[in-house]
């Protein structure tokens, strides 16, 4: 059974946080999976290892303590977030599997435009050079996962330098924009849901 792909378009955080907890309280084992492509206005999330210290100073954009892992991030306009509600029994997938799978989507989708992207040792997310592209937190409720990954595509990176992203001090920042792929994050995210739809098919097939 296919996930469900939903575009749910420019959608504010917190809303989007709460219907993925009540959408998996609520799924039984008949529920379809979902793929939720949206982006947010201005936030940063904090997850349950996030510590406050991470956030360098006050710059107006909004705080939201969530229940996903890791540490702080930063979601705004321009950046492509995939939510990925799924049952991983299921699917007879692990949540490492699921994380690689997730990552392994993005360097697909950037290698299919020249880009050479790479996973890094114990910290989750995609790494172009030594400067991070997309992020990915996950929670499993019930063997169910919510959350999911976050590509930067061409937008204000700017608020990233008033924390330290996934709590690392002097994270740099990158976007496909800056690497000049011609994507804008409606695309970005139609593209990366069909890689990440191939990775979850070929991952319990």
């Amino acid at each position: 059974m296919t996930p469900v792909v939903k575009r749910l378009g420019r959608v504010d955080y917190a809303p989007t946080f709460q219907a993925m907890q009540a959408f998996t309280a609520a799924r039984t084992k008949e529920t379809p999976d979902e793929l939720w492509i949206v982006e947010h206005p201005p936030v940063y999330t904090l997850g349950q290892a996030g510590k406050p210290e991470h956030i360098l100073k006050d710059v107006g954009i909004p705080i939201v303590k969530i229940d996903r892992g890791g540490q702080v991030t930063y979601h705004g306009p321009g950046q492509v977030v995939i939510y990925l509600l799924l049952d991983l029994p299921r699917l007879k997938i692990k949540v490492r599997e699921l994380v690689s799978a997730i990552e392994q989507a993005v360097i697909d989708l950037l290698a299919a435009h020249g880009v050479t992207a790479e996973r890094r040792d114990g910290a989750p997310g995609v790494y172009v050079g030594d400067a991070k592209i997309a992020a990915l937190g996950l929670r499993i409720r019930n063997g169910c996962s919510y959350h999911g990954v976050s590509l930067n595509v061409d937008m204000d990176l700017s608020p990233f330098a008033a924390i330290n992203p996934c709590g690392y001090a002097g994270l740099k920042v990158i976007q496909t924009k800056d690497l000049n792929l011609p994507l804008t994050a409606h695309e970005a995210g139609e593209q990366l849901s069909q890689h990440l739809l191939q990775q979850l098919d070929s991952q319990h097939g």
